[in-house]
């Protein structure tokens, strides 16, 4: 296995149901599930802490992480979604995918826009309808992230998948005429704003129609 995937050993878990996962949150441990190719899941237990280091480490959804569960070989996998408690903010449960690392996969990776846009220092308001994209690459050269440099970016202007430069090994899967980030005129906000005020402030009088009848 490469030298750096993150390396994680958990336990085998055999109870299953609300029940038994509500013991496992009690004890400081969350409950996860393993997805093999071609064969059955494999459940498992892992430390809170520990998998809440791992998710909230750069990258968590491109590194590659060999597991291993209890006494069995070690699985080179991806984290493929954890459920989080809306309240409390702790995970609930985790699920990973085993990966072959010799045939490309398809996954959401971050974009990080860079350089403050000439129309912002304009007065212009800096718009990313998109924050991740899918790409497909080989688990080992997939990228923690995308940059794009809005720098030049002007009043009007817009930047689109088709602007991102992939590394090499690296495919783009979406469309490349979506929209990644553009500069909004600060006139357009501010009319919004204007009217929806203009609209709060105009009483209607009871029983006047759209006519004025």
């Amino acid at each position: 296995m490469a030298s750096d995937h993150i390396q994680l050993t958990v336990h085998p878990r055999s109870d299953f149901g609300s029940a038994a996962s509500r013991r496992l949150r009690r004890q400081g441990l969350v409950p996860g599930i393993l997805y093999q190719k071609g064969d059955a899941s494999l459940a498992f237990q892992i430390g809170e802490r520990e998998l809440g280091r791992l998710l909230h480490g750069d990258g968590v959804r491109t590194s590659v992480v060999d597991i291993t569960i209890g006494s069995g070989d070690v699985r080179p996998a991806l984290f493929k979604d954890w459920d989080v408690d809306p309240v409390k903010g702790a995970v609930l449960h985790v699920d990973m995918a085993e990966v072959d690392l010799r045939v490309a996969i398809q996954a959401p990776v971050a974009v990080i826009l860079t350089g403050t846009p000439v129309g912002v220092r304009e007065g212009g308001v800096l718009d990313q309808p998109l924050h991740e994209i899918t790409v497909e690459a080989l688990p080992d050269v997939l990228p923690e992230s995308l940059e794009l440099d809005v720098s030049a970016l002007e009043i009007g202007g817009a930047l689109h998948v088709s602007d991102l430069l992939p590394p090499d090994g690296v495919t783009i899967i979406d469309d490349p005429e979506l929209v990644l980030a553009s500069v909004t005129p600060p006139s357009t906000i501010e009319e919004v704003e204007e009217e929806e005020a203009v609209e709060a402030a105009e009483p209607q009088l009871v029983g006047e129609t759209e006519s004025g009848e």
